[in-house]
């Protein structure tokens, strides 16, 4: 299997497309070769190590102090790394303990004693989190809207009964969008400043395209759910900016505290640089514990897909997006239209695959390369909630609407992921509202099954497809409870209560397929028994992409947890990043490799080109300024945007 070799000057270069558009020829080596090939061995403590903690362990700064995450084993005992921590000066800051996780002060030097230690499980820095970024009619929320009565559904299907966490920087609680009483059960400040308002800006617009009621407006812009509820988890502080540890911090305090408040949906519109592989990655194994104990994590893909020049890149999912668990939203653009047959995928948003990796014993890199994002949403220009007096309007005047002179009816642009998320979001709420007993695996499954496959985009584009709220809600309502309510449905059994409608919506006069297929880790599969029967993926405690057997040359189904009669993709990659044979990639009408060469390490693209080595947009980039795209992109995925009219 074909693995590239580590580059030691990988996050002092710059992303070039002179240097990514080398085109080289897949090697297959064995072990032994690997062996051969690579002169320095990492000890064991070391190969527990993110690569940007491993690369300052290595740079001769050993005094340096410095904040670490610490994994630990679940069994791990109470009084670990005490006694180490006593003896070199450390400091133990916070223990989430339901996460397994440790956060600590040390000197660089101490890190291989840590790391050594056989309890721990993956040390990395604590890196800074930033945002990453009301068209009910154009996801067909509308549609459901009228359904009032039937089949049991509630009179208005609105996300009633529902509460969303909003992991952001903040919602201010007086803007109109939130006035019902109780819409907003808790607020709680996880940045050190001890508020839990929003003087950045951006958690109260994508609260707003959740859940915002829209009363004020008279409809006009209202959130996807907005009868649902709201958890306000502060994580990003006054400039937009919060840290891993913070993040960590509330998705520990969540895992305690989510059935006090019946939290049944994630929006996470924030991510960090997707450099350790999600198995080792904190952020990644947190929200893996979340959707394991029946919570849906929605998270941005990011805003990474194109370079300071405009060319398309592929690889810039961040994280917790490169996390199979979740779904990962990409952006699309709906030219500020209902209509949905010139839509398509802006240019900002992240494209897959994921380039997290590991590294071995030989000083080689793993990339996870999953296929990503899940699926897109309408978010270019997105009017919503615009919070008092924030920093966001004070920088860019020009994203106001002047829509209304109210102080806290106000509404604003906004372009992103940022915005897409909160949207699936919403539309999972709807989901659950419809039928309670969905696990996160079935209602992902909903979401991607009845996308819209975008004319003119691959897989690593748009996912699945853009978000179809109609498509999903019809197939949500037949869905079987009884069989999800037993403690092991039977694989196999009938999911559905009555025939499948067919695979199609029709919105604003436009009728379109489903995509009728789902994305799995690197693979797609079809077929309409994934609405019919039962599939063991769909349970608690899997991903979508379990029940797939991946070897050197091949990918087969495992038939214990897949019926015979759902088919893999024509098209699959292996984690070194190159085609197991090659076709086009999940839409028969899309064609990703142009140019014909599979995604290695610095492989072309045909229409762009790849992030090598697994490191971001360069050092002025994601974590540089506060700028994720260059001039005209404004905090990260608080864009402006693609150009093209306001979206209502």
């Amino acid at each position: 299997m074909s693995r590239p070799l580590w580059k030691q000057n990988a996050f002092k270069r710059l992303v070039t497309a002179a240097v990514l558009l080398s085109l080289c020829t897949a090697l297959f080596v064995s072990t032994n070769s690997k062996a051969k090939a690579s002169g320095n061995l990492l000890n064991v403590a070391t190969s527990k190590m993110s690569p940007d903690l491993r690369q300052l362990l290595l740079s001769g700064n050993g005094d340096q102090r410095v904040k670490v995450i610490v994994q630990t084993k679940p069994a791990a005992p109470a009084g670990l790394l005490s006694g180490l921590l006593d003896t070199v000066g450390g400091l133990l800051v916070n223990v989430l303990s339901n996460l397994d996780i440790r956060i600590i002060e040390t000197t660089v030097n101490t890190l291989d004693d840590i790391a050594a230690d056989p309890d721990v499980t993956y040390v990395s820095l604590d890196v800074p989190v930033r945002a990453s970024g009301h068209v009910t009619t154009t996801t067909g929320t509308q549609l459901v809207r009228a359904r009032k009565g039937l089949l049991g559904l509630p009179d208005e299907l609105d996300g009633s009964g529902i509460t969303i966490a909003v992991l952001d920087s903040g919602i201010d609680a007086k803007h109109k969008s939130f006035a019902v009483t109780g819409k907003i059960k808790l607020s709680k400040d996880f940045t050190g400043e001890n508020r839990t308002d929003d003087p950045w800006g951006h958690g109260t617009h994508v609260a707003a395209i959740a859940a915002g009621d829209g009363a004020a407006t008279n409809d006009a812009y209202e959130g996807i759910a907005p009868g649902a509820s709201l958890l306000n988890l502060r994580v990003l502080n006054s400039e937009g900016i919060g840290s891993v540890s913070g993040v960590l911090g509330a998705l520990d305090w969540l895992i305690a505290n989510k059935n006090n408040y019946n939290v049944r949906v994630v929006n996470m519109s924030l991510g960090t640089r997707a450099i350790s592989s999600y198995e080792d990655d904190p952020l990644c194994n947190a929200v893996r514990k979340l959707v394991d104990s029946g919570v849906v994590v929605v998270a941005a893909a990011g805003n990474w897909g194109k370079d300071e020049n405009g060319q398309k890149v592929y690889g810039g999912i961040h994280s917790p997006g490169n996390d199979p668990s979740v779904i990962t939203v990409g952006a699309s653009n709906s030219f500020g239209t209902d209509a949905r047959d010139e839509d398509g995928v802006t240019s900002f948003s992240s494209r897959g695959p994921t380039r997290s990796y590991s590294t071995d014993v030989y000083g080689q890199k793993h990339y996870d390369n999953l296929i990503k994002p899940d699926l897109v949403a309408p978010g270019n220009k997105i009017i919503s909630a615009e919070g008092l007096n924030n920093g966001l309007i004070k920088k860019y005047p020009e994203l106001a609407t002047n829509k209304y002179s109210t102080t806290n009816m106000k509404l604003m642009y906004l372009s992103g992921t940022s915005m897409s998320t909160p949207m699936v979001a919403g539309a999972a709420a709807l989901l659950l509202e419809t039928n309670s007993s969905l696990t996160p695996n079935l209602v992902k499954m909903l979401l991607m099954y009845t996308a819209q496959p975008l004319d003119g985009f691959n897989t690593f584009d748009q996912g699945a497809g853009q978000l179809n709220v109609a498509g999903a809600v019809s197939l949500a309502k037949i869905v079987r409870g009884d069989l999800l309510g037993l403690l092991k449905p039977t694989f196999g059994s009938s999911l559905l209560t009555q025939s499948a409608p067919a695979p199609q919506t029709t919105i604003s006069g436009f009728t379109f397929p489903w995509t009728q297929g789902l994305i799995l880790k690197r693979a797609t599969i079809t077929g309409k028994d994934l609405i019919l029967k039962y599939q063991v993926s769909y349970g608690k405690g899997y991903v979508l992409g379990d029940g797939v057997n991946e070897g050197l040359t091949s990918q087969s189904l495992n038939y214990n947890m897949w019926v015979r009669s759902v088919v893999l993709g024509n098209y699959l990659m292996r984690s070194d990043g190159s085609a197991l044979f090659g076709g086009s990639l999940f839409f028969s009408n899309v064609l990703l490799l142009g140019d014909g060469f599979a995604l290695g390490d610095g492989y072309a693209m045909g229409d762009g080109y790849a992030m090598g080595d697994g490191f971001a947009m360069g050092d002025g980039y994601a974590m540089g300024d506060g700028f994720a795209m260059g001039d005209g992109f404004a905090m990260g995925d608080c864009s402006l945007g693609d150009s093209g009219p306001g979206m209502k």
